[in-house]
Formats: structure tokens, sequence, C-alpha cells
């Protein structure tokens, strides 16, 4: 039978969530966790994990009340870990504590636990929960929740475009199509991504820096260059620069089709298998069209400005459909508005 929640309960799991949200620029492999502390309805520590290899979400909380919890209710957005890693077992520290109820939002997907936190907690006389906002916990953290299930990370497509569709003029002109507010957007999004891939034909006709440009965050995501005819040999192209770490992948390291191109899924496999949950493709038509046939793309960011640039200029993706019945459906999850800008976020259906 599901598990039952109290409007108290779902309220201490939405701080919770809230709180991990909050680990969104330092947690990088990891997963982001918050915990918030109850006792005698009272909210006595609450925490999230902050930084890769620092201590989690739990022992954050605990550590506000010296690891003394005697008789109290924990909400983890995702279950505790069983197991010694870089920090100790949050599930253990639990036990510790003297807790008594355990509320979970969802099992942890990483093998190394997956079931594993929840036993010990049982086996140790707690009472645990799991169900409780468990969509929302999902949608935080999509990219390792992929990762953890297919060794990939979660790809987020961002495109600025014209209101007809295109998003370079013939020449390869691209700047500004998009307003100031819609580029700080950008940025902010870069932020949120541990890579972001491109393709070689961006990085000659561009020459771009492909690096997070925000005063107040402090994060380096790795710079991806797709390069299957190994253009990319020229060390001063900024993508060389020592502001973050480049990673080109050409056919002497990464698999390739007959057709000469580079394999993208093995590439999101070399991804994953470095730790990344989340890469954010800011590219031309030809890879992002690649992207799409291999079906590897997760979701769009398509900001559009109230522009026209006819019928000379590139249009978002290279991608051929010949027929109405093989449109590619899209569902839109949000619209809004950045200055004259129009920011959508859609996924495949």
């Amino acid at each position: 039978m599901p598990a039952t929640f109290s409007i108290n309960d779902t309220q201490n799991m939405a701080l919770a969530l809230k709180l991990a949200s909050q680990g969104k620029y330092g947690v990088k492999s990891n997963p982001m966790v918050g915990c918030v502390i109850v006792k005698h309805e009272k909210i006595i520590a609450k925490g999230y994990h902050q930084t890769f290899g620092k201590v989690h979400g739990e022992i954050n909380a605990l550590q506000q009340i010296n690891h003394q919890a005697q008789g109290a209710t924990f909400y983890v957005t995702l279950e505790p870990c069983s197991h010694q890693g870089k920090t100790p077992s949050c599930a253990q520290a639990i036990i510790d504590s003297g807790a008594k109820t355990v509320i979970i939002a969802m099992r942890d997907p990483n093998p190394l636990v997956n079931g594993k936190g929840i036993a010990m907690l049982e086996n140790a006389g707690i009472e645990v929960k799991i169900g409780l906002l468990e969509n929302d916990t999902l949608a935080l953290n999509q990219g390792f929740i992929k990762r953890m299930k297919i060794n990939q990370p979660f790809v987020r497509c961002k495109i600025a475009m014209s209101l007809d569709g295109k998003t370079s003029m013939n020449s390869g002109e691209s700047k500004w199509i998009t307003s100031e507010a819609a580029r700080l957007d950008v940025q902010k999004l870069r932020a949120n991504h541990q890579a972001i891939m491109t393709g070689s034909g961006t990085i000659i006709n561009d020459n771009p820096l492909m690096t997070l440009r925000l005063d107040n965050i402090n994060s380096t995501p790795l710079r991806v260059v797709i390069d299957s005819k190994n253009q990319i040999t020229d060390t001063s192209l900024n993508i060389f620069n020592t502001d973050a770490p480049t990673l080109i992948l050409n056919p002497a390291n990464t698999k390739t089709l007959a057709s000469g191109k580079l394999d993208l899924d093995d590439v999101l496999t070399q991804l994953g298998n470095q730790g990344i949950n989340n890469v954010l493709l800011e590219a031309g038509p030809r890879l992002i069209g690649a992207m799409m046939k291999g079906n590897l793309i997760d979701e769009f960011i398509i900001y559009t400005a109230p522009i026209l640039m006819g019928s000379d200029a590139n249009s978002m993706l290279n991608l051929v459909i010949k027929n109405m019945a093989d449109k590619i459906k899209l569902n839109i999850v949000d619209v809004k508005m950045l200055g004259d800008d129009i920011k959508i976020t859609a996924t495949l259906k």
C-alpha cells in the first residue's frame, strides 16, 4: 500500500527540495540533496549538499544539532547513501543520531546505493516512507539519474533564433540575434551544466570563448568540441585559453561511423564516464541535426527574437523531413518573456 503523507510532510519535503537546489553550482557529478529534520513538529535542523567531495545534506543538517536527533523525523530528497565514499555513510549517521522516521522523496538510482540505504534504516528499526514529491526530485536531478541509468548525461540544446526559425545569416554572421536579457540567461544556463558542447565549424567560424561570464558564480564547465575532420589544430583559438578545460573529440580518441563522422552516442558515453551529468549543446545546424537524428537531445531551450532573417539564412538544424507524417513533435513545458525575446523550454513527445 502506498505511503500516505500529511500537509506538513509535504511542506517539509518542499523545503528540502528548495534547499537541495541551492547546490546546483557546486555538486558537479553528485546529485543535489536537501534534508530537513523535524522534532515535535518543529524544524530543528536543515542542510543540503553544497560542494562535491564535501559532506552530504544529511550530515550538513546533523552537524547543526551535534548529531543528536532522538525521536526526530528526517525529510530527505534522495535515499541516504549506504556506503563509505568521499564522505561517510549518511544512512549510518541517521541511525546513530537516534532518528525515528525517515521520509524519502525517491530511491537513489546509483547502483552503490539503490535500496541499500533504505534497508539499513529499516533494519535499524527506523520507519521509512518513500515517494513524497518524487517527480520534483526526478526533475531536479534528471542529469544524475540519466547517467546512473545509462551512463550518459542529460543533453539540453540551447538555440537562439529569429521568429522565422533562423540562427545565422548565410555568411555565418549571428551576433546578435537575441537581446542582452536572453544572453544573460544563457550564462545562467551554462552555470547549471558541467560541459558545453559544440562542433568544429562553430569554433573555426566564431572562435568563441565558451566560458561562463557571471561575477557571482565560480564555475568552469568543460568545453567539448566535436571535430570529426581533425580541423582544430590552431592552439591560439580561444578554446585553448586557461579560463576552462577543453576536450577535443576526434577520430583519434572517439569511435567513428562508416560515414567518417564521430559516433555521438560514444561521445556521450565518454562524458558519462567522466561523471558529467548535464551537457549544454550550443552548436550549428549540422551537429544539432545529427544529435536529433541519433535521438540524443533530451530538452530544447529556444530563445526566439522578434526579428525576421529571411529565406537565405540558416535554419536551427539540418534534418531532412520529407513528409508531414514524419514531423517531430515537441512538448512545450515552459514559456516566458526575457526582454523582447521568448524563452521556450520543450522536450520530445
